[in-house]
């Protein structure tokens, strides 16, 4: 598989944040998101085998593992790589970007499958898969970034026509303006959760955190 970085770091988003955990980015995305935080991993990178990405990742002392990008699911050896994590007791998150088939994904209580459902403002509303939804269990997350007005809006219908089961995560583009998302929350009487991206409050932008 194509790595861009690996590294240790803070969980920055969703129900595991904070939480200290290996970071696997994978290389190349079949989206383009106007707001996208991650351009520097649609090329470049690294080839790796699933038992390099192992090794790299047992000497950092934690159990939990991110395979995230770009696009993990585009990868090759993405689920042989979910299922070796598995198989050695480590808990992974794999986060996808909403617009592939999630059937292969291990179902298990180790995978939190954490989706996003792009909003207007990331011009690729249109490629979302929604019948993902349902294969995401309460342990999993739903997750969307919001940019403005419409796009909670936007949020809104798509919970209130698919009522999903899982955690819904919502973040501000750029992770940090979070009052306009929270009175939204708090007015519709949401049951979501309102997040920042916590490493860009600590690090800011940098690469590799």
């Amino acid at each position: 598989m194509k790595v861009k970085e690996l590294f240790y770091s803070l969980q920055g988003e969703g129900v595991l944040i904070g939480t200290p955990t290996v970071f696997v980015r994978t290389v190349g995305c079949n989206l383009e998101c106007e707001w996208c935080d991650t351009e520097y991993a649609k090329k470049g990178g690294d080839e790796m085998s699933v038992e390099q990405v192992l090794k790299k990742t047992e000497g950092f002392g934690t159990r939990f593992v991110c395979l995230t990008g770009g696009e993990p699911l585009l990868q090759e050896d993405a689920i042989k790589l979910i299922e070796r994590l598995v198989d050695r007791c480590y808990h992974v998150t794999v986060e996808t970007n909403g617009s592939l088939p999630l059937d292969d994904i291990p179902c298990t209580e180790n995978v939190l499958i954490s989706m996003d459902i792009k909003c207007p403002s990331s011009g690729m509303q249109d490629r979302m898969m929604y019948g993902n939804i349902e294969l995401l269990s309460p342990a999993d997350q739903l997750k969307f970034i919001v940019a403005d007005h419409k796009d909670l809006l936007y949020l809104e219908n798509v919970i209130d026509e698919h009522e999903p089961r899982c955690n819904v995560i919502i973040t501000p583009v750029g992770g940090l303006d979070l009052r306009p998302v929270a009175d939204f929350v708090l007015k519709k009487r949401m049951n979501a959760r309102v997040l920042p991206q916590l490493h860009k409050l600590i690090w800011g932008d940098s690469m590799g955190v």
